[in-house]
């Protein structure tokens, strides 16, 4: 526990959220305040979304993931399995289903900074 190491508690923590994820956010803050509480943390969340950009590998490509454009139930099932992307989505130059994810996935710690 980080108490136990005298480490004064966790102070701010950024976490970067990739767009593909679809965190519900207040639900996501919700928890982590909740695990600070529980565990005598008192840090402070900071929340950065990543968007979410494609690259094609058939003619190099690069655009951004426009969830606004989509179906309902495409939106769903993206947020529920990222991979499925490339069953709906395409090359907006050339047409093909064959990109590659270069920014937007994933949910990780960015930084950590610790009080004394």
């Amino acid at each position: 526990m980080i108490a136990e190491k005298n480490l004064g508690g966790i102070i701010d923590v950024v976490i970067r959220i990739g767009e593909l994820q679809q965190i519900d956010l207040d639900a996501f803050k919700f928890a982590l305040d909740q695990l600070s509480l529980q565990r005598s943390l008192n840090a402070r969340f900071e929340f950065r979304g990543e968007r979410a950009e494609f690259r094609c590998r058939a003619c190099g490509a690069m655009w951004p993931f426009e969830k606004e454009n989509l179906d309902p139930d495409i939106k769903e099932a993206i947020h529920v399995i990222p991979e499925v992307a490339h069953a709906f989505l395409r090359c907006p130059r050339c047409g093909s289903p064959d990109f590659e994810v270069v920014k937007g996935r994933g949910v990780w710690i960015e930084s950590i900074r610790g009080g004394r």
